[in-house]
This record gives C-alpha cells, structure tokens and sequence, in this order.
C-alpha cells in the first residue's frame, strides 16, 4: 500500500510502501514494521530534520558541502539533504543497510534533481573506538577493508546529523564518541569543527537531558537548542499542515567542539 505525505511518520509505521515528498524531490521508501530493528521506519525526528534543513542548510554549508549522517534508517533524510547539493554518506548498522536504507538509496537516485549531491551507504557501528576505523572499506567504515577503495566520501565534513537516535541510555556515550571523533578527524584535516544537529523526541526527559550534558561536561561541545518556533516556521514552509500535538516533543539542538 502507498501513501502520498506528508503525514506524521507515527502514523504510518503500518505501511510498507511510503510516497513522501520533499521540496522537489518524491521519493518512494520501503520500510518494515517487523521489530527486529528501531531503524527500518520513518521517524518523526527524520521529518522534522529534514525540513529544518531545507530551510536553514545553507548556514552549515561551505563549498562542494559533504555530510555524514548517524544512524540514517530507512534513508528519508539523506536523500532530502542530498537533493539540497550535499554529498551525503548515509550509516547506519548493518542491520539497517542491508535490510531497508541501502535498498532506498539505491531506488531513489532517479528522483534527486539534477542540482543534488552525491549519496554513499555505509554501515557505522558506534561500539567499535575509532582508532578502528577504516574509510577506504566501501561497504563499512567500522570494519577493516578486504579490498580497499580510495575516494569515497570521508572526512572533512562540514556537518553531522542524527535524528531519533537514542532510545536507551546505552546509546549515549557511544554516540557522543562517534560525534566527537568524526569532529576531530574533520578538524584534523580542514581546520575547522563540523556543525552537529541532534534531533530527539523528548519521550524520556531524564535521557535526552543526560544525552547533552554529558555532551557538553564529559565531551566538550557547545550545545544550544534550536527555538520550537523556529522549527514550526521550517515545517510551515515545507508543506507540512500538522498540528502543533503532531511534533511537539520533537527537539533540535545544535552542538559544537569547542
């Protein structure tokens, strides 16, 4: 069954087929509703993103802008910040790539406007140190490569996103590593930090307020939220006529090493 969007992804979870547009881009997205991963259907965090960045992109961007995206799902918004002219590498687990976001990237290309960036798959597994990593491994950056590729897309990047992320307080000191080492390496080679924007559901008050603490006591980033105001004006202007109950627990917060 499809559905043309936009509609709030809680929602939809029960469809398997989406038809989700996003400024001038349509793209169809599979996504399944059998458990076995929090990551293989939309997320309202995903939609909110995506259109927060199409309006407010351009303030991260520098030229031939490049992202890296944690924890990309079924793909929404990677394809959504590639059609805004970033390259994008889109990760998730293994899981995720295999099963639902490499499939969607793969059958979405055709719908990206001439004008967009380029878009790689990969798996990035936040458990594994960075000291591990290996950027030249086409299928995964957390896993040595048998049959090593240059040029893919690796750091610098300009900007780290992540949207629906954390769900348990596990999640969150190995997600703050991975943020943390991906600015570092990015620094180490262009001088500059890259922007972050978080993007959480506020289901678990004491987790999301842990979540960025830790980020700016333990890891060393700046970190301010963007205006809930902001973010209605973003979905506004993207087409989206939800009601403010919609996505009120949806929250974006911009961090930087500082």
């Amino acid at each position: 069954m499809a559905l043309t969007f936009p509609q709030p992804a809680h929602t939809t979870k029960h469809i398997s087929l989406l038809t989700h547009s996003f400024a001038a881009a349509t793209f169809r997205l599979a996504q399944r509703s059998d458990g076995v991963s929090n990551g293989t259907a939309l997320w309202l965090g995903g939609q909110v993103l995506a259109h927060y960045l199409a309006q407010h992109h351009r303030r991260f961007a520098a030229t031939n802008p490049r992202a890296l995206e944690l924890g990309s799902g079924i793909g929404f918004t990677a394809l959504a910040l590639a059609s805004l002219g970033w390259d994008v590498l889109a990760t998730d687990t293994r899981n995720v790539v295999q099963s639902v976001l490499d499939n969607n990237i793969q059958a979405n290309l055709t719908a990206l406007p001439q004008s967009a960036g380029s878009i790689e798959t990969r798996e990035l597994d936040w458990t594994v140190p960075p000291d591990s990593w290996c950027w030249d491994n086409p299928r995964s950056v957390t896993s040595l490569a048998d049959s090593p590729s240059p040029g893919l897309l690796q750091p610098p990047f300009d900007l780290i996103i992540s949207a629906d992320t954390v769900y348990s307080h596990e999640l969150v000191t190995p997600l703050l590593r991975t943020v943390h080492a991906l600015c570092t390496s990015s620094h180490s080679l262009s001088q500059k930090h890259p922007h972050v924007l978080l993007c959480v559901e506020r289901r678990d008050p004491e987790l999301v307020d842990t979540l960025f603490a830790e980020a700016r006591d333990t890891w060393g980033f700046s970190v301010d939220r963007v205006p809930s105001t902001k973010l209605a004006k973003s979905l506004d202007k993207g087409g989206l006529k939800w009601s403010r109950s919609d996505w009120e627990d949806v929250e974006v917060w911009k961090l930087r090493l500082r």
